[in-house]
């Protein structure tokens, strides 16, 4: 039975949910990312409670591992 590999993206649109300010970042493939502070306000964000990490909270695209279909490592 073959294997199917999914296609992930690694650049996600991240939302401060406290001024609303948006940036495009890269994510990490090799860990999650669980601070990111915004570049428009200065908050530090964090995972909201079930998420693994600040893209799977406030972005776009989820964290390359979950693209995968796995879990955050």
């Amino acid at each position: 039975m073959a294997t199917q590999l999914r296609e992930v993206t690694l650049q996600s649109r991240i939302t401060c949910p406290e001024c609303g300010h948006a940036e495009t970042e890269t994510m990490p493939t090799n860990a999650c990312q669980w601070f990111y502070d915004c570049k428009g306000c200065g908050a530090v964000l964090k995972p909201r409670p079930g998420d693994c990490c600040v893209f799977c909270s406030y972005a776009t695209v989820p964290c390359p591992p979950v693209q995968a279909g796995g879990e955050c490592l």
